[in-house]
């Protein structure tokens, strides 16, 4: 019986040893597998979103991560004649480098490159337990080095901190060590050595440790346990999972670092919103509010972010995917297809966005390049859906 007793001890113990050796140092808490764990099980969907912008959207500033141009007379931006910012490969990293006159007056260290630079990237330093954003950003459309959003356009200068809410939606976490009032400003002082840079499987899926430890001790179920399963959630969860970061600025009443699948954005996270005019919305950021305020969500009751987006897979630029996901709805057979169909079906049925969905200007990210009189707009795809009359004459007229 003694022997007996002894045994079931000693096995309780050794598997809870065991259950201490499987769950990661995660920043965020135990409760945390880390994404690396999710690889034995998750492979293919592993490696496939290592390549969306979402993974990519924060990373260690490296000549691996950061897309800019540093060939000589390709890395530099003017913001005078005798005023320059050049972008420069050094022993110690990638450094932006202020000279007035070809003399040199400040060097500092690219350590964070923020955005995947499908579109552009921008770069932030640390300076003790703040972080600033660099002058000079890299922006893919016009294939140059711009001035970075938020800095003035003729004076150089390194002084804009990024608060916490940036590190929100650009990354899975960083710890806030304490805030503090400098002036008029508060500075969040965050700890370089906890940070989850990108988005990782945990960010959406919620915490998985204990997910990970039952699977690795019950093999053989493959039936998910111990995670929250998003076909479970309902549309408003579904939507609030992608609202974290995708409807534009908000008051936050708690970090969104908390959010969990499940919760609910609303008087929870975010403070009660009030009636905001369609037109009066930016293109960027505010996806959430213009997907809500389309007819397509509205007469539907099961639209979803989703439904349209395979947010494991980089589909950018795949009109005819998309095209055919608006088709699920929008056929002949539900007597709701396109009115220009038959003047030309392959087409339109390869392309339903350009027509519904177009790229329009945004009003908040305006980058100016070198030569430039004015700031180009940043061109982001509206999630207003509905009929733009001109832009399905453009689309024709062109396609014709």
């Amino acid at each position: 019986m003694i022997i007996s007793i002894l045994f079931f001890l000693i096995l309780t113990l050794s598997q809870c040893v065991e259950r201490e050796k499987q769950v990661s140092l995660d920043p965020r808490g135990a409760a945390y597998a880390g994404a690396d764990q999710c690889v034995a099980c998750h492979k293919n969907i592993s490696h496939s979103f290592s390549n969306t912008a979402h993974n990519k959207s924060s990373a260690p500033a490296s000549d691996k991560t950061v897309k800019g141009n540093f060939v000589f007379d390709k890395n530099e931006y003017f913001y005078r004649p005798d005023v320059k910012v050049a972008m420069e490969q050094r022993d110690s990293g990638l450094y932006q480098v202020a000279y007035k006159n070809n003399i040199e007056r400040q060097a500092t260290r690219m350590d964070i490159a923020i955005g995947s630079g499908r579109k552009a990237q921008t770069y932030l330093y640390w300076y003790d337990d703040n972080v600033y954003q660099l002058p000079v950003s890299w922006f893919v459309p016009a294939n140059s080095w711009v001035n970075s959003p938020g800095y003035p356009a003729t004076q150089v200068r390194f002084d804009r901190n990024v608060p916490i809410g940036c590190f929100e939606c650009h990354s899975s976490y960083i710890k806030l060590k304490s805030n503090e009032v400098v002036g008029s400003n508060v500075l969040d002082n965050l700890d370089r050595n906890q940070v989850i840079y990108g988005i990782d499987c945990e960010r959406c899926h919620g915490p998985a440790a204990e997910h990970v430890i039952f699977h690795k001790e019950h093999p053989e179920e493959k039936s998910p346990r111990n995670i929250v399963g998003y076909s479970a959630l309902t549309r408003q969860q579904k939507i609030d999972m992608c609202a974290q970061c995708h409807s534009g600025t908000q008051t936050i009443l708690k970090t969104i670092f908390d959010f969990k699948p499940g919760d609910t954005l609303l008087n929870n996270f975010f403070a009660k919103s009030t009636h905001i005019n369609v037109d009066e919305l930016d293109v960027h950021g505010n996806q959430t509010q213009l997907l809500m305020a389309s007819q397509c969500f509205i007469e539907s009751k099961t639209l979803t972010c989703t439904s349209c987006h395979n947010t494991h897979v980089s589909e950018r630029d795949r009109m005819k995917i998309f095209s055919q996901r608006c088709m699920n709805c929008h056929n002949q057979a539900n007597h709701n297809f396109c009115s220009l169909a038959s003047s030309s079906k392959t087409l339109i049925t390869d392309n339903c966005i350009d027509c519904h969905m177009p790229a329009k200007p945004s009003k908040s990210i305006t980058l100016l390049s070198n030569g430039q009189a004015s700031p180009l707009a940043d061109l982001v795809r509206t999630h207003y859906i509905k009929v733009y009359p001109e832009e399905s004459k453009k689309f024709i007229s062109v396609k014709k």
